[in-house]
Order: structure tokens, then C-alpha cells, then sequence
């Protein structure tokens, strides 16, 4: 890694103003602060976390097994490959010391006031500046860019007697690692992307497993090796091979796009791949015709896992074909009225990522929050900018989602966008820049369009990318190339600029004196 050199002390309190505000430190937060630094070294720029290290989803989902399903050379910052990768797919525990690195090294850790979430953020037209309310106080920015994740917040299904229970319950996002799974009884709610990673190495320690499905998934295998010796000793000596083999896996998976948005006809050879594993993997045709989906293959992001089918095909795991209706004080009850008596219970139940909580809390020029201005269905200028929220800048915005590719190289592309607007704003002396609404609605309606065609909105599945609206405000329907060629740099063209000279925070709120040195 080629690290930005700084001799800044480390952020002991919020300061009352800032030019440039990124809420958030995952993968979003920190490419975000990489491009800004790298097109001004000494701008005035802070993150904030609500949690005490960075790492977002990585660090916060430390359930067994948790691992990603992108190839490492892929799945990593194109400014800081590493050579140091144990596996083809990388484990959490690996990821997260990967971007505690990347914030160290780049010397993003010193720019960031942890501890800190974000309460509130409002548009103060006269001030043309962000008014930001946290639980360490009031900070006003000129440009603030949530990069809060989309899925951050975890989803619990809303059934009746939820919190009755009397055994160990909780989400796979905030894993309670002082659960003991040993001789257990465990119901497992859920058989998402999570769950198949987790409950393989449940299996094993319980003393049975209920499994309960409403709708099975298409599984491929994972084609996962470890990285040997010699071949991160290349990557260390010869940096160019690495990014070579990045490249190599770039296209491949961009390949799959053909299939999945292009001709979709040539989707039945994953198909054929889906069920040669599942025949091989399960034998019992009761336990196989439960697992087989009755959705086009793709129309939910294809699964990948070689461990998933033969541990349900185990004597002591139950897979449970209906989903969970109602809990009770010792067990859950099924949608078919069957109660199934267990110790814990783990949801594996995904994330409100068509509700992003940021929404709520982010108010624009009207005084509505974006949560308002949505109405259930999100939607933005390139995945980034909303009209009436002038300088808000959202990463892993609606539409930005892939079910191919790595949304590292989504969230650099839009990096790119935010630095360019804000270098230009810089030359061009602008207080602010607001999409405008027409340059908005005509991007979405080609948004709309392109998925028209593609597997995820006609391959007869309900899945988490449609919002309460039925429109698909999650997935971006082509290649990323694509994305990356449409972000390259800001057109300000499309947005309403205001250039007066009012200097922004001269009369800005102070902070609260209990909680401004909070540290």
C-alpha cells in the first residue's frame, strides 16, 4: 500500500465546522476519504463512526462461518491490494484487519471521531451548510456524504409473540458470541446468505438444527483455494501480477452480466450447474424437491457454498419448507401450525436495505426527511444525489447494487464522482450544488428501463431488491464499466448551482459545551 503521510494528531473532539463530512467507515467511508484526499491532500475532512473501529458490515457480522462471496483480488480497494490474502474468498475476521489496515496506513484513523453517530442532519439554506447533530454534538459541513451501508440495519421478521421467548434469541448481524451451541437445540429462521454460511458450522456442535425455509435458493459451488506461498510471494515482489489476476477476475465476473441483464436464454447453463451440485450433494428426493427454487435462477443473487446442502441432508438437521409464523415462550411455530420446540433461535432474516435508516434522519430544503421524499422507493442522480438534499453525497445509494461483481469498485466509482464535484465547487467558487429533478427522473427512467429485461425483475421471484412500491430501487442493470464510465466525472450541467458569496458558517449554532469535548 502507498500510504498518504500525515502528521495529524488523532480526532480527540468534533469540531464546530467542516468542509467535508463522511459519516460512516466501511468500505464506502474510506474510499470516499481515499479519492477526496487524493485530489486535495490537505483537505478539511472528517469521518465520523457510530462504532469504536472501523470496518462497517465487517466488523459488525462476526458470525461463524462469515466469509465474502467475491474474490479477494476483487473485493479490496484498487488503491491498496494486498498481497497477503489466505484464501480466493476472504473470511471476515481477514476483511476487517484489511480495512483496519487500510485506515491506518492511509491515515484515515486520525481523521475519524469514533464513537459518534449521527442523530440528524439538516439543510440550513441560509447558512448553505449542513447542520449535523451527533451523540457528541452539532458539527455544520459544507458537503456531507453518508456512507452508512445498506445493509447495516438488521430486519426481524414481524411475528406475533417475539418477545416471549425464553431461550437465547438474536439477529446473525449482532451474533451473541456467549452463546454456546453445544447439545442445543437451535431453529434457525432464514436461509439467505447468511444463513448458509453459518449454519454449516452449527451443525456440528448442536444437538439439532430446525431450518426454517420460505424459499430455497439457487446454490453453486464456491471455488475456494487457499492463496499458497509462492503465490503471495509473487504478488509482494511483482505487484503487477496481482493486479493482472484482478483484472482477469474483473472480467469473468462481468461475464456473468450476459446472462443475467443481456441473454438471459443462456441462464439454464447455471442452472444445470445449481442442480448437478444439488443431485450430487442430496440424495433424498423429498429434501432435494424442497431445496429446488420455482424462480428463474439469478432472479435472487445466486448462493455460493459447498457445505450448505450436505449439512442439510444431515440425520440431526431438519429443513422445514414453511416460514416462521409465530414464536412462543420454547419454540417457534411454522406457517402450517407445527411448533417446534428449541433453546435459541437465530435470525438470518437480511436487512432493510429499501429503508436505509440514514433516510430518516437526513432533512433537505423543505424540512422533509428523505425517508419523506422517497415514500418507500428510493431512488437518486447516478445512485448519489437527490434533488432538495443540496451537497449530500450518498454512497451504495439506490441502484447501485450488483449480483455479479464487487461493490468495491461501485463505491470508487462514485469516490470518483463526489471528488470531482467537489474539486470543481472548489474552482468554481459554489456554495452549492442540487440535482436538478428533471436530469433525475430521466436518469431513473433509464434506470427503470435497463432492468426491464434482466432476470432480477422478470424471473418470478420476491425478493429484498423491490421496495414496498415494487420498484426494484436496489440493483444496477448492466455492467460496471458502464457505472464507472457515467461517474468518471461530475457534469454540473445537471445540477442547480448556487454561486452567491455568502461564507458559509458565520453565523453557525455552537456546539452543545456538555458535549462538544466529549472524547
Amino acid at each position: 500500500m502507498t500510504a498518504i503521510k500525515t502528521d495529524r494528531a488523532p480526532l480527540a473532539a468534533l469540531p464546530t465546522h467542516v468542509d467535508t463530512l463522511i459519516v460512516g467507515t466501511g468500505f464506502a467511508g474510506l474510499a470516499a476519504a481515499h479519492r477526496i484526499l487524493k485530489g486535495n491532500r490537505n483537505a478539511d475532512m472528517i469521518l465520523i463512526e457510530r462504532a469504536g473501529d472501523v470496518g462497517g458490515t465487517w466488523r459488525d457480522n462476526t458470525y461463524p462461518g462469515a466469509a465474502c462471496d467475491v474474490p479477494s483480488n476483487l473485493y479490496s480497494f484498487s488503491f491498496a491490494p494486498s498481497p497477503d490474502w489466505s484464501n480466493n474468498y476472504a473470511r471476515q475476521p481477514e476483511i476487517f484487519r484489511y480495512l483496519r489496515s487500510v485506515a491506518d496506513d492511509f491515515g484515515f484513523r486520525e481523521r475519524t471521531l469514533f464513537d459518534c453517530e449521527l442523530l440528524s442532519g439538516r439543510w440550513d439554506p441560509q447558512l448553505a451548510r449542513w447542520v449535523v447533530e451527533t451523540s457528541r454534538g452539532v458539527v455544520s459541513a459544507k458537503v456531507l456524504v453518508a456512507a452508512t451501508g445498506t445493509l447495516s440495519n438488521p430486519r426481524l421478521p414481524n411475528v406475533p409473540g417475539i418477545g416471549d421467548f425464553t431461550g437465547t434469541m438474536f439477529h446473525s448481524a449482532t451474533w451473541d458470541h456467549s452463546f454456546d451451541p453445544t447439545g442445543k437445540r437451535i431453529a434457525v429462521v432464514g436461509t439467505g446468505a447468511s444463513a448458509i454460511q453459518f449454519v454449516p458450522e452449527l451443525a456440528e456442535p448442536a444437538a439439532h438444527l430446525t431450518v426454517l425455509q420460505r424459499t430455497p435458493a439457487w446454490i453453486i459451488p464456491r471455488l475456494d483455494r487457499p492463496v499458497g506461498k509462492l503465490e503471495r510471494a509473487l504478488y509482494r515482489t511483482l505487484p503487477p501480477a496481482q493486479k493482472i489476476a484482478r483484472g482477469g477476475l474483473y472480467l469473468y465476473r462481468e461475464a456473468y452480466v450476459v446472462a443475467l441483464a443481456k441473454f438471459t436464454f443462456l441462464l439454464p447453463l447455471f442452472k444445470l450447474l445449481a442442480k448437478t451440485q444439488l443431485r450430487k450433494q442430496v440424495k433424498d428426493p423429498v429434501l432435494r424437491k424442497k431445496l429446488t427454487p420455482k424462480f428463474t435462477i439469478g432472479c435472487k443473487r445466486m448462493l455460493l457454498s459447498n457445505t450448505w446442502l450436505p449439512t442439510l441432508a444431515r440425520p440431526d438437521v431438519s429443513l422445514v419448507d414453511h416460514g416462521v409464523s409465530a414464536v412462543t415462550a420454547d419454540g417457534v411455530v411454522d406457517s402450517s401450525g407445527v411448533e417446534h420446540k428449541v433453546d435459541a433461535v437465530i435470525f438470518g432474516t437480511g436487512f432493510t436495505a429499501t429503508e436505509p435508516p440514514v433516510a430518516k434522519v437526513l432533512h433537505g430544503t423543505d424540512g422533509r426527511s428523505l425517508a419523506d421524499i422517497w415514500d418507500g422507493s428510493p431512488n437518486a442522480y447516478r445512485g448519489t444525489t437527490v434533488h432538495g438534499f443540496p451537497n449530500l453525497f450518498l454512497m451504495y445509494g439506490p441502484n447501485t447494487n450488483l449480483g455479479h461483481s464487487s461493490i468495491v469498485y461501485m463505491l470508487e466509482s462514485q469516490a470518483n464522482y463526489i471528488s470531482s464535484a467537489l474539486e470543481q465547487m472548489a474552482d468554481r467558487n459554489l456554495v452549492s450544488v442540487n440535482v436538478n429533478q428533471r436530469s433525475q427522473d430521466f436518469y431513473n427512467s433509464a434506470i427503470d428501463e435497463g432492468l426491464d429485461g434482466t432476470v432480477w425483475n422478470s424471473g418470478g421471484c420476491s425478493s429484498w431488491y423491490f421496495d414496498k412500491n415494487g420498484r426494484n430501487s436496489v440493483m444496477w442493470p448492466t455492467f460496471t464499466w458502464g457505472f464507472r464510465q457515467l461517474l468518471r466525472s461530475a457534469d454540473l450541467g445537471d445540477y442547480e448551482l448556487d454561486t452567491n458569496d455568502t461564507p458559509g458558517g458565520a453565523d453557525l449554532p455552537a456546539r452543545r459545551p456538555q458535549e462538544s469535548e466529549s472524547a
